[in-house]
């Protein structure tokens, strides 16, 4: 769901960081760049550092970046935090790169944060779901969008954008349609077919990159589209009229997990570092600083965090997708994609 160019590569970071591990621990943390890396920055990291006497260093990359960094570096692993999506996350577990997390029984988490063998929890939920440029939609008389199906509306042709299917986004798209005509992740043939006789027409771009996203929008040259509540979020804080919908078919759960990478001398500080991040304190800052849906059972959300981000009842009523199904098939979902839709 989210992307970002590191700017240094890992192997000029490790290096950077030589002289500084020489005085005290460095933690390897990688996650997503953006509005995302800036909180860690600027709110997370430092009171961690300063707790525990370690150097911290972010590396910024979408989720399908570090998983490739994870195969790349098997056997000598680099990092010791990884930040992922949820599917990606599932296949990180299946190839064996996370480790168990202790402790987790003491942290007051709702059960959708737990993973098997707590060898991964999540931190946050997000919604994907639709969103549309409010002022637009006045000026033309439309009513706002209310289901996964107001896609398909012939008066939004060239006006759409959706992520690709390599974008949890674009998956859950299909996901849906298939879902919504009698299939699932297990018989994905009606989404296939919606997308390619109905969507289609209607889709400016399969756009991957969130800054190109808003520049569509911003521009007018997208009115409707499919992202996720923080997003939209970080969007609309900008002053720009977009809101998020949570269609009556329902939205679906996207969520930001963490896991300390097996090796053979895993930091303690590792596992550690991710009970903080299901503390209230940073749990706060991500509900506040990005919009996540908390994942902390006694942490509340105030109606002036805004009325987009999942939390009580909504998350409830989210679609929980079968990841394990999705990994099996995502490589020939993605070819097909590319082959039928993206054509």
């Amino acid at each position: 769901m989210r992307y970002a160019i590191c700017s240094v590569s890992f192997a000029a970071l490790m290096l950077s960081a030589g002289g500084a591990m020489a005085q005290s621990q460095t933690l390897y943390v990688a996650g997503y760049g953006g509005t995302f890396e800036k909180m860690m920055r600027d709110s997370v990291i430092p009171p961690f550092e300063q707790q525990h006497d370690v150097r911290v260093e972010y590396v910024a990359g979408n989720s399908t970046d570090t998983l490739a960094k994870l195969q790349a570096q098997q056997g000598n692993q680099q990092i010791d935090v990884a930040i992922l999506d949820d599917g990606p996350m599932y296949q990180a577990i299946e190839l064996g790169f996370c480790a168990p997390i202790e402790g987790l029984d003491d942290a007051d988490l709702f059960d959708l944060a737990r993973f098997p063998e707590d060898k991964a929890v999540a931190m946050g939920v997000v919604a994907t779901g639709l969103f549309y440029n409010a002022d637009y939609f006045e000026q033309q008389g439309w009513e706002p969008p209310t289901s996964w199906n107001d896609l398909k509306d012939p008066k939004f042709e060239g006006k759409v954008v959706i992520p690709p299917i390599n974008n949890t986004y674009g998956l859950y798209t299909l996901v849906q349609f298939a879902r919504l005509n009698g299939g699932g992740e297990k018989d994905i043939e009606s989404g296939f077919t919606t997308m390619i006789d109905d969507v289609n027409q209607n889709v400016l771009a399969y756009e991957p990159s969130p800054g190109k996203m808003t520049e569509l929008f911003q521009s007018e040259q997208a009115v409707l589209g499919v992202w996720g509540s923080s997003r939209v979020g970080a969007l609309a804080d900008t002053g720009f009229p977009a809101k998020f919908v949570y269609p009556e078919e329902g939205a679906v759960t996207l969520l930001t997990v963490a896991c300390p990478i097996a090796k053979e001398e895993v930091s303690p500080l590792a596992g550690e570092f991710i009970r903080y991040m299901v503390t209230p304190e940073v749990q706060n800052y991500m509900v506040n600083d990005y919009g996540l849906g908390p994942v902390n059972s006694t942490v509340e959300v105030s109606p002036e965090a805004g009325d987009f981000i999942p939390a009580g009842d909504v998350v409830a009523g989210l679609y929980n997708p079968d990841w394990v199904t999705i990994n099996q098939n995502r490589e020939d979902w993605t070819k097909r994609w590319n082959r039928e839709v993206e054509r």
